[in-house]
């Protein structure tokens, strides 16, 4: 259809406040990811604006030297992947009964898990019962307190209640099919979007978990990444990546600058990857699995 003059200003306008909006928002990484590459000294006098300027990747070679982040970069990529895993299996096995019409007493199950939502424990109790469980300093300390999400659970029922049609659940059970079959044959097959969005929502809370382990994890050799970030950018603890007994302070001080760049980028890198092959996903699983119902 053919705009209208007073459309097409409007038309315009949104897409240079959403184009400003992206800039504000997109820049900041932009700049850390040039700063990561420039030499330490053109950041710190602010030469460097919109483009790299005298290439050097000092940061990458003294992070990637120290044998703590490399342990720390796999650490959470384990935590990561198990972690993820493990959520998949307890909020399906929550949602796809909870989303069956013929399961009784299903709304007192789910009261029960909504409860739990706004009421917990707390942290001491929860730090008891992770000692207690002799969970301390293991991967099951990052993992087994966070294995289910009550919002996932809920956004994974309302899912399967609205969008896999029960007629073809029917027909299944009529040929034969029995629970278990129907959700491995027919409801997650249909339910592409709904899992990719948890792949995301829990891939990206365990990667970035940090308090999690600062709380449950003593030992470095378990320590994830995102702690020894903390180190890096919070507490300012280099000694190991940058040696000032070879270096004059002020070398030091501008390698310092150009680690926590580089931290930052390896950080994050693999969650910025991962986003654009679930994005085609996201708003569609989570719309689907959140308005309706």
């Amino acid at each position: 259809m053919p705009q209208s003059r007073s459309e097409r200003i409007a038309g315009i306008c949104i897409y240079i406040i959403l184009s400003l909006i992206s800039l504000v928002v997109l820049y900041p990484l932009y700049f850390v990811l040039i700063a990561s590459i420039s030499a330490p000294e053109t950041v710190m006098r602010g030469e460097v604006w919109l483009w790299p300027k005298e290439l050097s990747f000092v940061g990458y070679e003294r992070l990637f030297a120290n044998k703590e982040i490399i342990q720390g970069f796999l650490n959470t990529v384990l935590y990561t992947v198990t972690g993820t895993a493990l959520n998949l299996v307890m909020t399906i096995a929550a949602a796809y009964p909870l989303s069956r019409a013929d399961f009784k007493g299903r709304n007192g199950f789910m009261l029960i898990i909504v409860f739990t939502m706004f009421f917990s424990g707390g942290m001491i109790p929860s730090y008891l019962l992770v000692k207690e469980l002799g969970m301390l300093d293991t991967i099951w300390a990052m993992i087994i307190p966070s294995a289910v999400s009550v919002w996932n659970i809920i956004i994974m029922r309302t899912f399967f209640q609205n969008s896999i049609p029960k007629e073809m659940q029917e027909a299944a059970f009529i040929d034969g099919c029995s629970n278990m079959r129907v959700l491995f044959r027919i409801v997650l097959p249909l339910s592409g979007p709904i899992l990719a969005v948890m792949v995301l929502f829990y891939a990206v809370g365990h990667w970035n978990s940090y308090f999690t382990a600062l709380i449950y994890l003593s030992d470095r050799s378990n320590y994830p990444l995102q702690l020894f970030l903390r180190e890096i950018l919070v507490q300012g603890q280099m000694q190991e990546m940058v040696d000032i007994s070879d270096d004059s302070l002020a070398r030091s001080l501008m390698d310092a600058e150009a680690i926590k760049y580089a931290a930052v980028i390896v950080t994050n890198l693999p969650m910025l990857l991962l986003y654009p092959f679930l994005q085609k996903y996201f708003v569609k699983g989570v719309m689907i699995g959140a308005i309706k119902g």
